[in-house]
Formats: C-alpha cells, sequence, structure tokens
C-alpha cells in the first residue's frame, strides 16, 4: 500500500518535468526576431495646411503687384489662388498665384507634401530625410564658396546638367555683379526649417523673352514645402533680378515655417 502514493509522487513529478520542457520548447523554437519590436515613430505633421490660404493679402500684394490693377471683382479670385489637383490631400496640395502688368507678369507657387514611410523600421522622419536629399541633389548645388569677383555671377552648370541654368543665370536685373561679393548662386540655405536650399533658373520663354524661376525647398519634420517665384519681364532685353526674387522667395519659406510651427 506505501508503493502505490510513491507512484503517484512519481507521476505528478514527472508531469511537472514535462511541462517545464514544453515552455522551454516554445521559447527555442520562436523565430529570431519575434520578440515585439516598437514600430517606428511616425511624424509630427499627420494633415498639411490649406494651400491656397496659407499666405497673406498683404504678402501677395508685394510678390504679386499686377493684381491690384485688375478690377475690383477680379482681384478677390486673383488672391485666392488656383488649388492644385491632387489624389491625397492628406499627403500632397498645392496652389498657384499668377499677375501680370505692364512691366513683367509674376507667379507664386506653394507644394506641400507630407512623406509617410511604410518600412515600420524606417520613420516618416527619416524617409523625409531621403526625398528630401534627393531633391537637393537633383538641383545640382554648386560645391564650396565662390570667390568675391566671381560671386553672383551665375556660372552655368555643364550643358548636361539638368537644371541646364544659362550664363548669367544668377546675375541681377543690369546683367552686372549683384550685391558686389553677395553670393545668389544656388546654394543651401541657413535657419530655415530643418534643412533647405535654393535654385535659381534662368531659362528663355519663346524666342526672346527671359524668365526666371527662384525655387526654396525646406523640410520641416515629415513635410517637404517647396516655394517657386517667377518673373518674366515685358521687354526681351530685360533680366529679371535674381536679387529681388531671392529675397522675396526666402522671405515666404519662412513665414510658412512659422505657419508649420504654429
Amino acid at each position: 500500500m506505501a508503493y502505490v502514493p510513491g507512484v503517484a509522487l512519481l507521476a505528478v513529478l514527472t508531469a511537472g518535468c514535462t511541462g517545464g520542457t514544453g515552455t522551454e520548447s516554445h521559447a527555442t523554437d520562436s523565430k529570431p526576431g519575434s520578440p515585439s519590436i516598437a514600430a517606428a515613430p511616425a511624424g509630427k505633421y499627420r494633415t498639411l495646411p490649406a494651400p491656397c490660404s496659407s499666405i497673406t493679402r498683404s504678402t501677395l500684394k508685394d510678390l504679386l503687384p499686377g493684381i491690384a490693377e485688375l478690377p475690383e471683382n477680379q482681384q478677390e479670385k486673383a488672391y485666392t489662388g488656383t488649388a492644385a489637383l491632387t489624389f491625397d490631400t492628406d499627403r500632397r496640395v498645392g496652389c498657384q498665384w499668377k499677375s501680370e502688368d505692364r512691366s513683367s507678369s509674376r507667379s507664386v507657387v506653394l507644394d506641400f507634401e507630407r512623406v509617410v514611410s511604410y518600412d515600420t523600421s524606417v520613420s516618416d522622419e527619416d524617409r523625409t530625410r531621403e526625398v528630401y536629399g534627393k531633391k537637393e541633389t537633383a538641383a545640382h548645388l554648386p560645391s564650396g564658396t565662390s570667390a568675391p569677383d566671381d560671386a553672383g555671377k551665375g556660372t552655368a552648370p555643364p550643358s548636361d546638367s539638368p537644371s541646364g541654368s544659362p550664363p548669367g543665370s544668377a546675375q541681377g536685373a543690369d546683367g552686372d555683379t549683384a550685391a558686389g561679393s553677395e553670393d545668389l548662386r544656388p546654394r543651401p540655405l541657413d535657419d530655415l526649417g530643418d534643412a533647405a536650399f535654393l535654385d535659381d533658373l534662368l531659362t528663355r520663354a519663346g524666342s526672346s523673352a527671359q524668365h526666371r524661376t527662384v525655387s526654396v525647398v525646406f523640410r520641416t519634420s515629415n513635410v517637404i514645402v517647396t516655394v517657386r517665384y517667377s518673373e518674366q519681364p515685358a521687354l526681351a532685353s530685360q533680366v529679371p533680378d535674381s536679387k529681388e526674387l531671392q529675397e522675396k522667395a526666402q522671405s515666404l519659406a519662412r513665414k510658412l515655417v512659422d505657419k508649420f510651427s504654429e
């Protein structure tokens, strides 16, 4: 009779050992990386502001003086702008304004892009850095700092450069070096968002008219903002003033940075 309890006790001990072995086997057989790993953080911005209401009327009056010459009933539409057609307004939006007067035609274009990473191991902000980096590379910014006597002359990139800026691409309206030693070439910009650069492109519109577009592109967290400010003088002999366009485009970009930080 004393033997039976011993057998029972042995069975209990055996069962207990078997249960422990099963647990250890489950841990060993699990695939590498199976423990939960936190996904990379989402970006700061989940939506985008309405681009057509992102520039104040007073700023538009300065950028597009021709609007003030329109009949009053047309000014409201001109100041409202034209929204870009997009498929997902949470990911990309834009707006454009135009004006024309006796001296020139001008336009302002805004583009807001919210970058989303679909790789859980890559954050939205890291992915935004990649996208921004490609845009900066495509701009073919000159390396280094130009000497004082070369600054502002806008040496053209090689003919096979995608940007294709012709000679004088960053010169003033009178063709002379602008602002002395000031460098007006395409370049990175400091203290504008998380990273920023400026591009300046002078092209021919039609057979003779010269058209200049200054682009300022900046990144803030997981959003990339592009500002394009263009001018085409009415007279073919005139060259759009690079310094003026650059200053106004940068001023607008800084106002937009403040808007995103509100």
